[in-house]
């Protein structure tokens, strides 16, 4: 890969993640400001796992089959563009929630089709890969950064305004007419069948035969449903309790991803699958914890904490997860795999989870006040009941040290 398609494709992951760190983070502190309650923000939330549902189906269907990838993201980029900002000026709920769910489905299908442009430009993507998908978390870091540091010093209480929506917007444009320069990342499957089946990756449950990858798959599941608290009101959370500039803290969060992503290959080799993964859900565990302990005061050490912990949450469960899907599954099925636990979690995980969470917001809201504390000990307490059922129920020695392998095998 030359140093030119490097630059190109590091700035197109770039843009990607600046577009939804931009808009994600915030979301719930705005509908909170216009009256939205929690249920509202949760089902605002919700609407992105929608996306996340849809996505597999419209690049199955239309992506691997009629267009290059790089002119429809294109496209779907610009038509988002125009979609949010028309959104970001909306007051009726029903018209938000409705512009949402169509963003959405523009903006979706598009994080699949990065990595297809990515991958297609590369000569050895095991290798050059983590390189160029590296600059999307630090797009996502740089929104945050631009949102808390840049745009507060022209709006007041930024983050409770439609705003960041409107920035997402301008680099969406922007991203949609970059995207036509890109590498060319012509269809893979032109001519072929169309199977809702290939594109839900359902092929990949003849392993759910397999008890090991059925536990996997049932924890994953059911661990993606606290996940949704933290992404849908941490941000609201936060602003609440009078944290300053709440967009660029939280962003602390995908630096400390950056740093365990580069200390993960040091740590698989001597933990193994089933005790990276367990790590990654008893980070969400304690991270649910401090966030209930902590304040803005003698405690606030906790609510940094808790962000940080990101790098843990995130790393260890999910791209783990995805490591041991390569490793269990047979290379025919290995992308219907990783597509079926990738609707498991981003699409019913998450959307489950956003409902119960804006549910639980609203009760445990009096006159208008959150308690924060008895929310927060709910998912912490989801997060611990899923790693015990998987420390216990998840018995499997692929991608395991040969240490323990050895062990087991006595």
């Amino acid at each position: 890969m030359s140093g030119s398609i490097y630059a190109r494709l590091s700035a197109m992951m770039f843009l990607q993640f600046f577009v939804w760190g931009a808009w994600f983070v915030t979301l719930g502190t705005y509908l909170g400001s216009i009256g939205f309650t929690g249920a509202d923000i949760g089902f605002a939330y919700l609407t992105n796992n929608i996306g996340a549902i849809v996505a597999p189906l419209f690049v199955g269907i239309v992506a691997d089959r009629f267009f290059s990838s790089e002119k429809i993201m294109g496209a779907m980029h610009v038509a988002g563009a125009f979609v949010l900002y028309s959104v970001s000026d909306l007051s009726a709920q029903s018209a938000i929630i409705l512009g949402l769910i169509l963003y959405n489905i523009t903006y979706m299908p598009t994080l699949a089709l990065v990595n297809a442009i990515a991958f297609n430009a590369m000569e050895a993507p095991d290798r050059q890969f983590p390189k160029v998908r590296v600059w999307g978390t630090l797009g996502w870091i740089t929104a945050g950064l631009v949102i808390s540091f840049g745009l507060s010093g022209y709006v007041d209480d930024v983050e409770g305004t439609s705003v960041p929506m409107k920035l997402a917007a301008v680099f969406s444009l922007i991203l949609g007419l970059y995207s036509f320069t890109l590498p060319n990342t012509p269809p893979q499957n032109a001519g072929g069948a169309v199977s809702v089946r290939d594109m839900l990756g359902l092929d990949a449950l003849a392993l759910l035969k397999d008890r090991a990858f059925a536990m996997f798959a049932l924890c994953s599941l059911l661990i993606s449903i606290p996940l949704a608290f933290y992404y849908a009101f941490t941000n609201l959370f936060l602003n609440e309790l009078g944290m300053p500039a709440v967009a660029a803290t939280m962003s602390l969060g995908q630096a400390s991803e950056v740093l365990f992503m580069l200390i993960m290959p040091f740590l698989f080799v001597r933990l193994g699958v089933k005790w990276m993964l367990l790590f990654g859900m008893l980070a969400w565990v304690l991270r649910y914890a401090l966030f209930a302990m902590g304040d803005w005061g003698a405690m606030s050490w906790m609510l940094y904490a808790g962000i940080v912990l990101h790098g843990i949450c995130y790393d260890f469960f999910f791209v783990t997860g995805q490591i041991y899907v390569d490793r269990k599954a047979d290379k025919k099925v290995r992308a219907s795999a990783q597509g079926f636990i990738a609707l498991l979690t981003y699409g019913f995980g998450l959307a489950i989870g956003s409902i119960l969470a804006g549910v639980l917001v609203d009760h445990f809201t009096v006159d208008g006040v959150k308690d924060w504390s008895s929310i927060w000990w709910v998912p912490c307490l989801f997060a611990a009941f899923v790693a015990l059922l998987f420390q216990v129920a998840f018995k499997d020695d692929v991608g395991e040290p040969d240490e323990q392998k050895s062990k087991v095998a006595v």
